[in-house]
């Protein structure tokens, strides 16, 4: 039987109780982006970006946001300081181990809980 072909795969992570201080270092996080790309053999378009919420602005949800662009799609990154909260969005319209995004994760950020979705895209994109 053949494989039905989508769009995309999206992979989400929330991380809880993440270790203290990874959520607010912004080269801990920028090294995350970076280094995850090669790390799911993913190529980049371009170097990640990483940016501080402003604290003055919006200070229940300190933290960072960050993403690099894939040639297949991209990986988001936002970040609760506060609550050593870590939220990941992994989009590809290649196929990606899911486990060695997690695995990967899980030693970055060294959270106690993760709690996955993953999502087939565009279920009906190559239908005539």
């Amino acid at each position: 039987m053949k494989k039905k072909q989508v769009f995309g795969y999206e992979l989400l992570l929330d991380c809880y109780h993440c270790k203290p201080k990874t959520c607010d270092d912004l080269d801990h996080c920028y090294s995350y982006l970076d280094k995850l790309v090669a790390f799911i053999g993913m190529k980049e378009q371009g170097p990640p970006s990483i940016f501080r919420t402003p604290r003055k602005e919006f200070p229940d949800k300190t933290g960072l946001s960050g993403w690099v662009p894939l040639a297949d799609s991209s990986i988001v990154i936002h970040t609760m300081t506060k609550h050593d909260f870590v939220s990941i969005d992994v989009y590809s319209c290649k196929e990606f181990s899911t486990k060695k995004v997690i695995e990967f994760t899980k030693k970055y950020f060294e959270p106690q809980r993760i709690e996955r979705q993953f999502i087939l895209r565009g279920k009906h994109y190559f239908e005539k």
